[in-house]
């Protein structure tokens, strides 16, 4: 989204945009094979263990005989964007300039498509290298609207997914994603508001506040990346997209009573169009 050609100077860009004027000119240094083992091992640990902090991590690293530190294991899983999962009280701040709403879904009835639009962003590894995915997610039918892969954790992707997700479904009630920065970012919060639909975030740690998503990337993972070493960014974003459209169209959920995503979104009147 940033224009390098633009009259407009990058520093006002990345300013409107609500990113970091730093990752305009950051180049990634490349991650080294040991670190991308231990990254696949960590997302893998962190599935079977979301409760583990990197404290537990590390000592179920070293019980398979991977000698590491905390801060290691704490480094990796702040690039993976994962974190363990408990209650606890949210002190936390946005970033600068960034908003935090409130959690809008506790006790709420969701009785049809559109009434919540939920998002999240995974880690997901590959044969050399890794990526991001951000899916934009039907809360009641469970049907992923729409997604994107990415190789940095900027907002832009986010916004890309939430726009197609707008344009081909018409609109929620209520949106709801955790605190990241990409999702308080003003740029993101922009379209939201926009489009006139109510802002939800998850309480800090709280993956049950988004449950819905977080078991869309137990399946995307255990069925699909982790059945494949992915070559490339291309390769990774074809074998995502056909998991996906087998997620939405043939493959049954047992909370849906054995139905597809796309039966229960499609079969029910959706609330925008009430």
């Amino acid at each position: 989204m940033i224009d390098r050609g633009h009259a407009l100077p990058l520093t006002a860009q990345a300013r409107q945009l609500g990113i970091s004027r730093g990752s305009i000119y950051y180049l990634p240094r490349a991650v080294s094979d040991v670190d991308l083992a231990l990254m696949r091992r960590i997302d893998e640990l962190h599935l079977l263990y979301p409760f583990a902090g990197s404290r537990m991590l590390r000592d179920l690293l070293r019980q398979e005989g991977v000698v590491i530190g905390r801060l290691h294991v704490a480094t990796l899983m702040k690039r993976m964007r994962i974190e363990a999962i408990y209650r606890r009280p949210n002190t936390s701040k946005p970033a600068p300039g960034h908003k935090v709403y409130p959690y809008l879904l506790r006790k709420l009835a969701v009785t049809c498509p559109n009434q919540v639009w939920a998002t999240d962003i995974t880690y997901v590894p590959m044969a050399r290298g890794f990526v991001y995915l951000v899916a934009i997610v039907d809360w009641f039918s469970r049907r992923v609207l729409a997604w994107r892969v990415s190789i940095s954790l900027d907002a832009a992707f986010c916004i890309e997914a939430l726009e197609e997700a707008l344009a081909r479904y018409g609109k929620p009630a209520i949106f709801n994603s955790d605190q990241g920065s990409q999702f308080t970012s003003t740029a993101f919060t922009a379209v939201l508001h926009r489009e006139q639909i109510a802002i939800s975030m998850d309480g800090k740690g709280r993956w049950r506040d988004n449950v819905f998503v977080e078991r869309l990337w137990r399946s995307v993972k255990y069925e699909e990346v982790y059945l494949n070493a992915y070559a490339s960014v291309p390769e990774a974003r074809a074998g995502i997209a056909r998991y996906l459209a087998f997620y939405n169209a043939v493959r049954p959920h047992s909370a849906l009573g054995g139905r597809t995503p796309d039966q229960i979104y499609f079969d029910q009147p959706l609330l925008a169009a009430a």
